[in-house]
């Protein structure tokens, strides 16, 4: 599960729809701003926007100009899908 102090609620409404899109994106495989703008479907001023919250929050790491899930990152997305198939 996501760390106590932060709930899925809590993580949601801090990404908001855009991050989480971006979120999952990045967990499909897309690891530069340009193929996160693709696989999300996002304009990519959107994307470059909201980057640094997904950093800041550890959902995600740059490394090498590449973007990856953590493994906080890879929970919550499991736990998104888990949710949302209810």
């Amino acid at each position: 599960m996501v760390e106590d102090d932060e709930s899925l609620e809590d993580l949601k409404y801090l990404l908001g729809n855009m991050g989480i899109d971006i979120l999952f994106a990045i967990g499909e495989g897309a690891s530069d701003f340009e193929t996160i703008k693709i696989f999300s479907g996002l304009p990519l001023i959107c994307v470059k926007g909201r980057i640094p919250v997904l950093l800041e929050l550890n959902l995600a790491n740059m490394d090498n100009e590449k973007y990856y899930l953590t493994e906080k990152g890879l929970k919550l997305k499991k736990k998104m899908n888990s949710s949302s198939k209810k």
